[in-house]
């Protein structure tokens, strides 16, 4: 059986009417993210890509969780989506000053790009080179959604970096590599045949387990992040995820 030191499983986000799925029925919104960690070791923020976090509702998580518990947090959209990696030094640094302050608790950074954002030398070197120069200890794992990163070119400039691939699934919304750059793993599973509502088949989440597994095994650290979020199904899947690897 492969260790489980190094395997976080969560959703992406815990704020949703998970009540009865998660949640007691009585549960007010403001406990939880308390609850949620008390089930689950890490949780992917996706509020922090449409808003600039403030630091008082960090301290908050932090104070709200346990020490061991993790947070992804999705950089934000100003990077990304708007200046699509380029001249993004100041959103990057009002991005990254904040999420910082979280420590050894802040998990990898996602760079999640928009599928319109092809692959491109010229700019994806100079905004990895300035990730590292600025910030070299925290882990950044890259979701591309064209294939053109899916080029030898494109990978192995994401392992000159350091800069960990993320494998997508997403059904048939956008293309799949099951590949890694770094020894960190990064899964997003956004549902299969519906985005953000599919629950996964107990054949998928197998699959999954077997990957995971021999991950760990090549002791490799693995973050695995369900965003079948809007029926509930991130949270049973997780959890069937888990018991699965457990029984390994």
């Amino acid at each position: 059986m492969a260790s489980t030191e190094k395997l976080y499983i969560g959703t992406s986000g815990w704020s949703y009417r998970w009540q009865g799925i998660l949640y007691p029925e009585d549960m007010k919104s403001a406990d939880f993210l308390s609850y949620y960690a008390t089930r689950f070791n890490t949780t992917e923020l996706n509020r922090s890509f449409y808003h600039f976090t403030m630091l008082k509702t960090i301290e908050k998580w932090l104070a709200t969780t346990p020490a061991s518990f993790r947070f992804a947090a999705k950089l934000h959209q100003e990077v990304t989506h708007k200046r699509r990696l380029v001249d993004a030094e100041e959103p990057l640094e009002k991005f990254m000053s904040r999420f910082l302050a979280m420590g050894e608790r802040l998990g990898p950074v996602l760079v999640q790009l928009p599928g319109s954002l092809h692959f491109d030398f010229g700019v994806a070197a100079p905004f990895f080179r300035m990730l590292r120069e600025k910030y070299l200890a925290p882990v950044f794992a890259l979701e591309a959604r064209h294939k053109s990163w899916f080029t030898d070119q494109a990978q192995d400039l994401l392992r000159e970096y350091d800069i960990s691939w993320v494998i997508s699934s997403a059904g048939k919304r956008f293309p799949k590599l099951e590949t890694t750059t770094t020894d960190t793993v990064y899964l997003r599973l956004h549902g299969d045949e519906k985005m953000y509502a599919a629950a996964y088949s107990e054949e998928q989440l197998e699959r999954y387990a077997f990957m995971i597994h021999d991950w760990l095994l090549a002791d490799k650290e693995v973050w695995v992040y369900f965003n079948n979020t809007i029926l509930g199904h991130a949270v049973t899947d997780a959890q069937k995820l888990r018991e699965l690897l457990e029984n390994m």
